[in-house]
């Protein structure tokens, strides 16, 4: 029994109206950590176990480290998660709750990873957030779900942050005879790495991460993302934080479902009208979901946010 679910496919009709297409919404967000990080994390840390794992570590500002956590506390196996000081007090709680270990270190999600990977011992495994092909297959599961359910979409809108997700997305179109529709793959400003890495010709590193969406707070995209980009249909899109943190508030009141700012990017296209939803019918939005935002956090940001610079 894997340690994800099987999430809802809804279409909806806020998001239908205001973008101009059937919205289809596959809502990661009531996994129970929280987010579609589930998927590939509890396949991950299955498989490693078999191996012979004795503790999980990881690192992760937020979702991935509480997807270890919960998939640890499942199978009864100890848990390490180094998150770096950007990590709220929210998320340093929720796996707190998961029985995990928890290390604050560093500024930025890259300097806690440096120092998850010199913690992993002999019989320890180490989970990485997003670059792993175990958790592209686990993560290619929701497309196995919404093939399932023969919806055909025309596009699919989805969030970018290391790029672990699209890897898994597009894995799961490839396998379903869907490996013609194109990912539209939306960042943050500030956050952008794989629009970077397109616009430079090849990946490299932001100097920092000044966006909101902390869940997006990748300095560098995975190269098998970048790969990815050209084998694959693939449209990269930035939105603003203001952007990100209203689509958030809208989604809440249409659908009572609070996601954090790294998901509101991908719902803002929809909010939004943008142009790059044009010519498509049929439009499967990733939900990706995450736990750690409160809407009182996210109406602090947005307040922030709207003042002049």
């Amino acid at each position: 029994m894997p340690l994800h679910i099987e999430t809802p496919l809804i279409e909806s009709p806020f998001l239908s109206h205001a973008g101009h297409c059937a919205a289809w919404l596959k809502l990661e967000a009531l996994q129970p950590p929280g987010s579609f990080k589930i998927r590939g994390v509890g396949a991950a840390c299955e498989e490693y176990l078999r191996r012979g794992a004795r503790r999980f570590v990881s690192s992760s500002g937020g979702n991935a480290g509480l997807a270890v956590a919960y998939a640890g506390r499942r199978l009864s196996v100890p848990v390490t998660v180094v998150v770096p000081e950007t990590a709220s007090a929210r998320a340093r709680e929720l796996l707190q709750l998961e029985a995990a270990q928890v290390i604050v270190h560093g500024a930025s999600w890259d300097e806690a990873n440096l120092l998850a990977l010199s913690i992993v011992g002999q019989s320890d495994a180490f989970i990485h957030p997003f670059d792993d092909p175990l958790l592209w297959s686990g993560h290619a599961t929701l497309v196995d779900e919404v093939a399932r359910a023969a919806l055909r979409p025309d596009a699919v809108v989805l969030s970018v942050g290391g790029g672990g997700l699209l890897c898994g997305v597009i894995e799961g179109l490839r396998r379903n005879a869907l490996g013609h529709v194109p990912v539209i793959a939306v960042e943050t400003t500030g956050s952008a790495s794989f629009n970077h890495a397109l616009r430079a010709g090849h990946p490299l590193e932001l100097e920092t991460i000044s966006s909101v969406a902390t869940s997006l707070g990748a300095k560098r995209v995975c190269d098998r993302a970048f790969q990815w980009s050209t084998e694959h249909a693939i449209d990269s899109v930035v939105v603003s934080d203001g952007s990100a943190l209203d689509a958030c508030e809208r989604f809440l009141a249409d659908h009572r479902l609070l996601v954090e700012p790294a998901c509101g990017a991908t719902l803002a296209l929809a909010y939004e009208d943008s142009a790059a939803l044009a010519g498509f019918a049929r439009v499967l939005f990733v939900v990706c979901g995450g736990a750690t935002a409160s809407i009182d956090q996210i109406r602090a940001w947005s307040a922030k946010a709207a003042q002049p610079v």
